[in-house]
């Protein structure tokens, strides 16, 4: 599991917060839900995941005996949600959210036991215009973590048509699944070992190569491709062997990665499922969505070097220093009035010298600072000093709060 040092939660919080201000730029409300789930939500049919269930879940059982899961994505939970209310609710939804997750399996770059998601869902909408509008917000989300297009790439498949084409050449409904499971894993394993999986499959190597000349096959077109581009978005591919490890999906299916050497690798994945909510005894309702880690997105940023250096600065406007440690709680009581005016205000208390308090200040990033002595409390003046400029006005306090105000 993880721990956040204020480094670490700087930049965890800049990550949460573009991705709340991106998800309701485009109209997605935000939702949550326990991070404990019945184990039966995992098992269920269409949330089936052989390896998820079996090796990758923290199930236990609790005081009360029932067996449950910290949950290891979000997707069954909000559609739990979605079929709970569905007649109160107006559809199309547009919903999002920021679970932490987890999954029992081996830490290594890009994946940890425990991690943050954001999760957008649209439901009640088969139409291809919520195809489109997710994968505009995946795109939208990583541009407006100052991304630029040849950065990332987005792989579209879609998970119907591929079985159009699996049958077509004669794959039977078992062979188009563990085929599917297969192309999940194709980018893990060797070439070699895939065609021996794939021969494995089909116990014919004839079907075999139709397998492999179809899969080589991606220069098509697909309407979800045509209406991105419409919208300007144009580093999309379509590639067959997207699969996509959930059995839920039904239709389209994407990916984004990244495209440098140092980090290739998938970093947004989500597609359409049509039927999921009917597993809990109500009506199939229509849905889309995508999910995209923190751990990735942060492997990701420092790839890019697109973590802003201003996250690491002091959320402090403005520092109070003491001479001696005596003069700390009229330093607060200075700090405290100016920080009823909204201002960000600390008091260094440390032992320190003040040049080296004053230094600290400036390192941190903030932007003024007021030094004070027995002078300065006996004349109840003080100078406030502007630490870009070096401008230094000495007043009391009210006039103090007066100027940072016009400065605001």
């Amino acid at each position: 599991m993880r721990d956040f040092y204020p480094e670490d939660s700087v930049v965890q919080q800049h990550i949460f917060n573009t991705w709340a201000k991106t998800a309701e730029s485009f109209g997605f409300e935000r939702y949550d839900a326990s991070i404990l789930e019945p184990a039966d939500l995992y098992k269920a049919k269409g949330a089936e995941n052989e390896e998820l269930v079996n090796e990758q879940t923290y199930t236990f059982l609790d005081r009360g005996n029932r067996e449950v899961t910290l949950r290891p994505e979000m997707t069954p939970t909000v559609a739990r949600l979605v079929a709970k209310k569905a007649r109160e609710l107006s559809f199309p939804l547009r919903w999002y959210s920021i679970p932490n997750l987890f999954r029992y399996e081996r830490p290594q770059k890009g994946r940890l036991r425990e991690h943050w998601q954001l999760n957008c869902d649209i439901f009640g909408s088969d139409h291809i215009a919520a195809d489109i509008e997710i994968i505009s917000l995946a795109y939208q989300t990583m541009i407006n973590f100052g991304a630029t297009p040849d950065m990332f790439e987005i792989k579209i498949n879609d998970r119907a048509m591929m079985h159009r084409l699996y049958t077509a050449i004669g794959l039977s409904e078992e062979m188009v699944a563990e085929l599917t499971k297969l192309n999940d894993r194709k980018n893990k394993i060797s070439e070699e070992d895939y065609q021996t999986k794939l021969n494995d499959i089909t116990k014919d190597e004839v079907l075999s190569e139709e397998v492999n000349l179809l899969l080589g096959k991606s220069d098509e077109q697909t309407d979800v491709m045509v209406g991105l581009a419409e919208l300007g978005i144009n580093n999309v591919v379509f590639d067959k062997t997207l699969a996509r490890g959930f059995d839920y999906y039904t239709g389209t299916i994407f990916e984004i990665f990244d495209t440098s050497l140092e980090n290739n690798r998938a970093l947004i994945g989500g597609g359409r499922y049509d039927n999921l909510t009917s597993m809990f005894d109500g009506d199939p309702i229509p849905g889309i969505g995508f999910g995209m880690g923190d751990v990735t997105l942060r492997d990701f940023l420092e790839t890019h070097d697109l973590i802003p250096e201003s996250l690491f600065k002091s959320s402090a406007v403005l520092v109070v220093i003491p001479e001696t440690a005596e003069q700390n709680l009229f330093a607060q009581g200075i700090a405290k009035r100016i920080r009823l005016s909204g201002h960000y205000v600390y008091v260094d208390i440390g032992t320190q010298k003040v040049d080296k308090k004053k230094a600290r200040a400036k390192n941190k990033g903030a932007k003024y600072l007021i030094t004070f002595g027995e002078a300065e409390i006996s004349s109840e003046q003080f100078t406030l000093k502007n630490l870009e400029t070096d401008q230094e006005n000495r007043d009391n306090i009210e006039t103090i709060i007066s100027r940072l105000e016009e400065v605001r």
